[in-house]
């Protein structure tokens, strides 16, 4: 699956995973060594994450059921708790530094493709 941001015409990810029960959403990138451009992880539902025992920062987008952004966290470091986000229905993880470099804000609206 991809996941475009729509209002900016910008890709955040080609590669997305898909977090939809209780232990994919808790274990979420824990596992995971790395966290490469092009990658993502979608939690749903979700309206709150951390990032503890993780390996790197993530950029951590809140969404709206219609995946509109309510929140955007950039850089989040490791053993850190996210914000909980009050309206959010999924969360759209990917590298620190995508929403920067995409321009990403509170109001965009981002579109999930797959790619099958």
């Amino acid at each position: 699956m991809r996941a475009t941001n729509v209002t900016r015409s910008t890709l955040l990810a080609g590669r997305i995973k898909i977090a939809d029960d209780v232990t994919t959403r808790l274990v979420g990138l824990i596992t995971t060594p790395s966290f490469q451009v092009g990658q993502g992880l979608l939690l749903e539902p979700c309206t709150a994450v951390h990032t503890w025992f993780m390996r790197y920062p993530i950029d951590v987008i809140y969404l709206s059921a219609s995946n509109r952004v309510l929140r955007v966290v950039q850089a989040l470091p490791p053993f850190c708790w996210g914000p909980l986000v009050s309206g959010a229905s999924k969360v759209l993880e990917v590298p620190a530094g995508v929403c920067r470099a995409t321009g990403t804000q509170v109001g965009d609206v981002l579109e999930f493709v797959d790619e099958e």
